[in-house]
């Protein structure tokens, strides 16, 4: 295929970030090619505001064609948590024609090597970049996150991720060189001479099963982890979500395009309501990689399953945070707060479970019981909620009905602490919006045990009284060990009682922050820095993102002559 964007160009546009993307993950230290301000858009190509809404407004009720082979079908019936009915319909697929046809291209994609396929990726990225704004209102009407978050999140974070993820698999790529001269000395004898070439081989065609809450956030990695290591990417969108990942795919498809490559590279596979293609997809014998985000009952599935496939699964965990003692009272309950309130809960990071000593906590504010804490921390979110307004912005909408369902239900498993209370938005007055509620339980009842060792995602929190800080420790050892957890968080003055905390989540492989009482929080992480789970516990069984994840999408081979 002739090719509109050369090598050369992308060199010189992409080479350069690249390249502080593989500082980055070497130092850890901050950064982003990603401007986080909806205000800095609008030039160089990029949409503003107002013409990134408007573009978003001109796809609503359209047929999104991405020219890809083996359409038998238009399906869609996505309706935006805020209550407004997108209208747009995707292909549907008849996997028989389109996953030879994607395997296709598979050839020249490998042939051209670790180098130009990083730099294609980045151009996708950049050109997702450039839309933004229009990217942000997809997320935001399919996952319910506030503007603002679908802005941040679906926005410059998973762009952030998917260019980590690429720069992880470069250098995994390039980690062998890809040629060497072998010589053996043999004595009094000629030494033997060979010439060596290693390549890079995909695996085949990888599958991203995509989430309803981060399409972008939790879709990016894989996909692009994927493509930059040689594979064929389908992607096969949640279907209450497939309108962010729609448009990350016929972006892609157009790259490609442009660069030379067989568009069919990159495909979407959305399905019909209740097709449960995910389920047929996985086990195809052409699907090698398989990505996903959800449930544990269907990640169990697939890693049982899909046994020709590496499968990357991040499942259900009980997020905990443990509280000992605090030099800032206010401060942590002011972090925890918002932790507890950012997308009603509905992050994979969320903490859950709040283990507090039955004796009560020390803190720079004198001794608080367990009733203090709780009753405090119950008026800090109650007091970050209070004007409605705001309280829209941080919640965003309830994403289901089953969030909906687990929140209503969950008052009735102990006392409550804090009830949960519906919010008008009036821009959006179809929108389920609910405050957190904060249910209080008796760790050492065995009835209760049934409430906090299961995930329940969304807005509701289990304050859970325990004998003492020892035994917080072991109900967090457990609750890892058993469940997973992508995060722990603690709060503790006291030295030994960190260094014990931390011992605990080195042996069970959890993610931990310490002492949060600024603005960062336990369930926010920064690609390119922080890894987003560890891979080490039944929450996941891989980390955003490691050498680990991208490792094993390809593996090298190599051809021997003599010289």
């Amino acid at each position: 295929m002739a090719a509109d964007l050369t090598a050369d160009q992308l060199t010189a546009q992409h080479r350069p970030t690249l390249d502080q993307a593989l500082e980055a993950i070497r130092t850890r230290a901050y950064w982003s090619p990603h401007p986080e301000h909806p205000k800095a858009y609008g030039e160089h190509g990029s949409l503003d505001a107002g013409a990134g809404k408007a573009a978003f407004d001109a796809l609503l009720g359209t047929r999104l064609d991405l020219g890809q082979p083996g359409t038998d079908d238009w399906v869609g019936g996505e309706v935006s948590p805020y209550g407004v009915e997108l209208g747009v319909s995707y292909p549907h697929a008849d996997v028989d024609v389109l996953l030879p046809a994607m395997r296709a291209g598979q050839r020249a994609w490998r042939d051209a090597g670790p180098e130009l396929r990083a730099l294609v990726c980045v151009e996708i990225l950049k050109r997702i970049s450039d839309r933004t704004h229009e990217f942000a209102h997809a997320v935001m009407h399919t996952s319910g996150q506030a503007f603002m978050m679908a802005f941040q999140a679906g926005g410059p974070h998973a762009q952030d991720r998917g260019l980590e993820a690429v720069a992880y698999a470069y250098a995994e790529q390039v980690r062998t060189p890809a040629a060497a001269e072998w010589t053996k000395p043999q004595g009094k004898r000629e030494p033997l001479a060979l010439t060596k070439e290693f390549t890079a081989v995909p695996r085949g065609i990888a599958l991203v099963i995509g989430c309803n809450t981060f399409p972008t956030w939790n879709g990016y990695p894989g996909l692009f982890a994927s493509l930059a290591t040689g594979n064929a990417v389908l992607v096969k969108p949640h279907p209450r979500a497939v309108l962010p990942l729609a448009l990350t795919v016929q972006v892609a498809r157009q790259v490609l395009t442009e660069a030379g490559f067989d568009p069919n590279l990159v495909a979407l596979a959305a399905e019909r309501p209740g097709e449960g293609v995910a389920r047929t997809l996985a086990v195809r014998p052409e699907i090698r990689v398989i990505d996903y985000t959800g449930s544990t009952a269907f990640g169990d599935w697939l890693e049982t399953h899909a046994r020709q496939a590496q499968v990357y699964t991040e499942k259900a965990g009980v997020n905990t945070v443990l509280v000992e003692s605090t030099g800032d009272y206010k401060g942590m309950l002011s972090n925890l707060a918002f932790s507890l309130s950012l997308y009603s809960g509905q992050m994979c990071t969320t903490p859950q479970n709040l283990l507090v000593p039955r004796g009560g906590i020390s803190t720079d504010q004198g001794h608080k019981s367990y009733d203090d804490v709780v009753a405090d921390l119950a008026r800090a979110v109650d007091g970050l909620l209070g004007d409605d307004a705001r309280a829209n912005a941080l919640l965003g909408a309830i994403v289901n009905p089953d969030v909906k369902a687990r929140l209503e239900a969950a008052a009735g498993l102990g006392e409550v602490a804090l009830a949960s209370r519906e919010i008008t938005n009036p821009e959006f007055p179809d929108a389920v919006v609910r405050t957190p509620v904060i249910v209080k339980l008796d760790g050492a009842k065995p009835d209760a045990e049934a409430a906090y060792m299961s995930e329940c995602f969304g807005p509701v929190s289990f304050a859970v009284a325990v004998d003492s800080p020892a035994d917080a420790l072991e109900l967090l050892r457990r609750t890892v060990r058993e469940k997973g957890a992508m995060t722990v968080g603690a709060y503790t003055t006291d030295p030994e009682f960190e260094r014990s905390v931390q011992e605990v989540c080195l042996d069970e492989a959890a993610q931990l922050s310490l002492n949060l009482t600024g603005g960062v929080y336990v369930n926010q992480t920064a690609a390119f820095s922080d890894f987003h789970g560890s891979g080490g516990n039944p929450a996941a069984n891989s980390a955003l993102c490691d050498g680990a994840f991208v490792a094993n999408r390809f593996r090298m081979v190599e051809v021997r002559r003599e010289a």
